[in-house]
């Protein structure tokens, strides 16, 4: 067995246009092993709070870990740690495809960047060099077009490139930074924030991948893949349909967010936008991720509208850009998804701010006078097109959407302000905590906003005593079932459900991994799975107790950057809207409840070892994690 290893660190001043190489002691890197562990350790050594998230002073992290790009399915993301300049919290966001492990094939573990270039570079990367280039030819074209003159320019096809496209260039709050065109980084405006740096893209070349340490176990382990998949229902659906293959649940279950989240039921369109659907017409292939045999990614094509370079719309898109604003065709589904695509804008706040909008519009609060003309009615799928544009180029309309839907809502007035479904200022992904308390929870307190993959949802808990989910749960602490009745019950083992999988989701996003492959709740590769994979692939002879501290170590650093920042207990809400009765379909009357959820809320709080008043750790909880470091740097 090999010792755990050291993080090789590449260092970007864009202001000065220096570059160095750094080495993190393996002392260290074990503590805080890969993704946004790891950028947050980097980020809380050199910046200080109150920084503007689009001023040179922020510094942006790309990371990945010591197992990205081993030969086995789920080992290929990135995570991009930086302050956010839509909630003006920490940012966190993981985009998979193949350039995580080609940037570790080429040596690097992270790149900070800091500053500010003074005209437009990419970073390229060939092994252990790396220079600042000319981006000038590449800036203000669209990604697909971009990547064709960084490649003429490198001379060179046989590499990967990661890049902003025009809203990150133009700084929408919400720009995301995309791979292959089609995989992002998509939450908290990562892209806003290279676009501020004037970076453009990071181009690695392809390389060949590491090893693993001890190839016997990990050879084992790696062909049980396919034989897992076929006796998994879940994985063999997400595999054959895509993440949109549960929309169709959803919906008859009441719970597809519809029209600004008034509804959860959207009978007029739904069949018509789920995976199934897609797979039987739109679908041109499955795409996949380095060494993943799940092919999830879509690839779609509609001639002379969807080009088949900008991938396939996923469920969170069909829901932020279908069901949240009324649209009924999944090919303006798939337009819309390109666009975001080309111009580099995350689906979800997107769709989220654009059906804000068009409630704003239905409630009288904007009108025609102030959209230029634009009729922002549900269902209109040209005008969702066009906003598209004018939020990535902060024209007309466009312009005040930018911002996103709580400052756009800010600016409308006060009765707008209750209209934008947002925690922290993000908006809410397409998982109702009305079905689901315990996500409601995590979408609360959450240090970077609303979001679905950073614990397990309340279903899994109606899984049988045979299910192989049920096993998983157990490994990380959680033994109570619930029969689809009571899954609304937000009690303390629902409490414990959410704090412990937010501790091992939280893992899984330092590790770099896929959760639709490594999440306790897929029957993949669950807990005790991942602790072989660490000892076979790495040589790190580790447990399940140091690992879930892994995760639990990244949540209470995120949690101690927002209170530099200002953010307290007050900040982890909810939308009201979300505590009002749904209005129809077979959800009708279903709301949260306010005494239980911040009774829950108080709960969590303990279990995490966070202060009740403020929502922030304790020393306590820093000395345990070996984090008193912290203590010394507020």
């Amino acid at each position: 067995m090999s010792e755990f290893p050291a993080a090789q660190i590449l260092d970007v001043d864009l202001s000065s246009k220096k570059i160095s190489k750094r080495t993190l002691s393996a002392e260290t890197y074990r503590l805080y092993p890969g993704g946004s562990a790891l950028g947050l350790y980097l980020l809380l050594q050199d910046m200080p709070a109150g920084i503007d998230p689009l001023s040179p002073g922020n510094m942006l992290v790309m990371a990945v870990s010591p197992l990205t790009g081993l030969p086995i399915s789920g080992l290929s993301r990135m995570t991009i740690t930086t302050k956010s300049p839509l909630t003006g919290a920490i940012g966190d966001s993981q985009a998979g495809g193949f350039f995580p492990a080609d940037l570790k094939a080429n040596g690097w573990d992270a790149i900070i960047f800091r500053g500010r270039a003074e005209e437009p570079v990419y970073l390229s990367i060939n092994g252990q060099e790396a220079e600042l280039r000319d981006a000038g030819q590449a800036w203000g074209k669209v990604t697909g077009d971009a990547e064709k003159v960084i490649r003429e320019d490198l001379g060179d096809n046989n590499l990967q490139i990661a890049q902003i496209g025009p809203a990150g260039e133009n700084m929408v709050r919400y720009a995301a930074v995309l791979n292959m065109c089609n995989r992002a980084n998509g939450r908290n405006g990562t892209g806003a924030v290279m676009g501020s740096k004037n970076l453009k893209a990071v181009v690695v070349r392809k390389k060949p991948k590491h090893k693993p340490v001890d190839r016997e176990p990990f050879k084992k382990l790696a062909s049980e893949t396919k034989a897992r998949m076929e006796e998994n229902t879940v994985v063999s659906s997400l595999a054959e349909h895509g993440t949109d293959s549960g929309l169709i649940g959803l919906h008859l279950e009441g719970y597809l967010p519809t029209r600004n989240w008034y509804s959860g039921y959207f009978p007029e369109g739904a069949e018509d936008i789920t995976g199934e659907t897609m797979s039987s017409t739109i679908l041109k292939g499955r795409d996949t991720c380095h060494a993943c045999s799940v092919r999830c990614k879509r690839v779609v094509e509609v001639p002379g509208m969807v080009d088949p370079l900008y991938g396939g719309p996923e469920y969170e898109t069909c829901g932020a850009l279908g069901s949240y604003c009324g649209i009924t065709s999944l090919e303006a589904i798939a337009k819309a998804n390109q666009l975001c695509n080309m111009y580099g804008l995350d689906t979800i706040s997107c769709g989220g701010t654009i059906s804000f909008a068009m409630e704003c519009y239905k409630k009288g609060l904007i009108d025609q006078k102030d959209t230029g003309g634009l009729q922002l009615t549900f269902g209109n799928e040209e005008v969702i097109f066009e906003l598209i544009r004018q939020i990535a180029y902060k024209e007309g309309f466009g312009k005040l959407l930018a911002e996103g839907s709580l400052e756009a809502a800010r600016q409308i007035g006060e009765e707008a302000v209750a209209l934008s479904i947002t925690a922290k200022g993000q908006e809410l992904p397409a998982h109702m905590p009305q079905q689901k308390p315990s996500l409601g929870i995590i979408y609360a307190v959450n240090p970077f906003g609303a979001d679905h993959q950073s614990s397990a949802h309340d279903t899994v808990l109606t899984a049988s005593p045979k299910n192989r989910i049920r096993e998983f749960l157990h490994q990380v602490g959680i033994w109570k079932g619930y029969s689809p009745d009571d899954i609304q019950t937000l009690d303390e083992e629902k409490v414990r459900f959410a704090y412990n999988t937010q501790c091992f989701y939280s893992l899984a996003d330092s590790l770099c991994l896929c959760q639709f492959v490594w999440g306790p709740c897929w029957q993949l590769y669950g807990p005790s799975d991942l602790v072989d994979l660490c000892r076979s692939g790495l040589g790190w002879e580790t447990s399940l107790y140091e690992l879930m501290l892994v995760g639990e170590r990244r949540i209470n650093m995120m949690r101690f950057f927002n209170s530099r920042e200002g953010f307290t207990r007050e900040d982890d809400a909810l939308p009201e809207r979300l505590f009002k009765p749904l209005p129809d379909g077979p959800s009708e009357g279903v709301a949260l409840n306010k005494e239980d959820f911040e009774s829950a809320k108080d709960l969590y709080y303990k279990f995490a070892g966070w202060d009740r008043k403020t929502g922030n750790p304790n020393d306590y909880t820093f000395k345990k994690l070996s984090l008193d470091w912290l203590l010394r740097v507020r």
